[in-house]
């Protein structure tokens, strides 16, 4: 990304789009009772509280009654229509692990298989947009978590921390591309979950063979054990090198929430909270969903920063939108584009 002198200025930033993960599927009701859903009722009015009070994009995981994440694509099917009824202009992004929480205690947190998540471009109704990983790496969510911030939790019980800490997330090539393809020929747009640059270099080179031909929307998750560290330099590397064109989340766990939403915030980029990601605000107490969306707008307003509206939101993501051809999907996503043949140097935009 490019950053000109004034691209700090709040006039001259797009508004900004808040993503909220409302229905963290590693923990259990009974870690934070006041927030985390478990009837479709429930499920359906969080959404409505975070819509209201600034969150444009709903991360969407679903429970089952015994509040264990769920598995059933019935159940995803269920609550997509009862949000798209209740706020139609909300975006909704569902997890594309569907659930890695373990089935009980002493079972790998496991996403489910390659067959079962390629289902994903099936639901209905169907969704705005899917989150996908790329590349198989190490997901081991605990490895920067001080051991105070889980005491009395579920993810604090050895068992259950301990299938956290071998978590992988499956996402090879083959994988990727066949998932990509069926995501587009069913309309939905996938979110790209990136774990470092080398996460953002294979999406180019899928871009640049034609496999994806659509809006770049990307998250940049900073929670180590195998993905970048919360560190800044990683984020600042990682927007560096993203594309001009692109709209860009930042992600982390617990207290690197704030300080990584703040940054993007800043910069012009856009933030992402939610129980899915901490339970605890920066003294260490418990910290809705909800407040931490609020809190999210309360700061971009302090840095001039303008809300989107659900619709406006949209507009941002492109959602709905798919490109034509390879080289409509380089310029519309501000790359360079590619190198035709005998061409010497670096081809330039025109």
């Amino acid at each position: 990304m490019q950053f000109f002198d004034d691209s700090l200025h709040p006039e001259n930033m797009e508004k900004v789009v808040i993503t909220v993960a409302p229905y963290g599927p590693e923990w259990m009701p009974q870690d934070f009772p006041e927030d985390i859903p478990v009837t479709m009722e429930e499920h359906i009015q969080k959404a409505v509280e975070c819509y209201e009070a600034g969150a444009t994009v709903l991360h969407l995981h679903v429970r089952e009654l015994d509040g264990k994440g769920s598995k059933r694509l019935s159940k995803f099917n269920e609550l997509i229509a009862g949000v798209r009824k209740a706020v139609p202009d909300m975006i909704i992004q569902v997890g594309g692990s569907i659930s890695f929480a373990p089935e009980s205690e002493g079972e790998a947190a496991l996403w489910l298989s390659d067959e079962a998540r390629h289902m994903l471009a099936d639901l209905t109704p169907k969704p705005d947009q899917v989150t996908i990983a790329i590349n198989t790496t190490q997901m081991n969510i605990t490895e920067v978590i001080p051991p105070e911030y889980l005491e009395g939790t579920t993810l604090g019980e050895p068992g259950t921390f301990a299938a956290y800490r071998e978590m992988t997330v499956p996402a090879g090539p083959g994988w990727v591309e066949e998932h990509l393809r069926r995501l587009q020929a069913s309309g939905i747009q996938p979110h790209f979950q990136l774990t470092g640059i080398h996460a953002l270099e294979t999406v180019e080179r899928l871009v640049r063979k034609g496999i994806y031909t659509g809006p770049l929307n990307l998250t940049w998750i900073g929670i180590a054990g195998g993905f970048d560290g919360p560190n800044p330099f990683n984020f600042f590397n990682f927007i560096h090198r993203a594309p001009d064109g692109c709209t860009l989340t930042s992600e982390s766990l617990f207290k690197n929430v704030l300080p990584f939403n703040t940054m993007a915030l800043s910069m012009g980029l856009h933030p992402r909270v939610g129980n899915e990601d901490t339970i605890i605000d920066h003294q260490g107490k418990r910290f809705s969903s909800v407040e931490q969306v609020k809190q999210t707008v309360r700061i971009a307003r302090e840095l001039g920063r303008e809300i989107a509206t659900g619709k406006e939101a949209r507009e941002i993501y492109r959602i709905g939108v798919q490109y034509d051809s390879i080289d409509e999907t380089l310029r519309e996503n501000g790359m360079t584009p590619n190198r035709k043949h005998g061409q010497k140097g670096i081809p330039l935009r025109k």
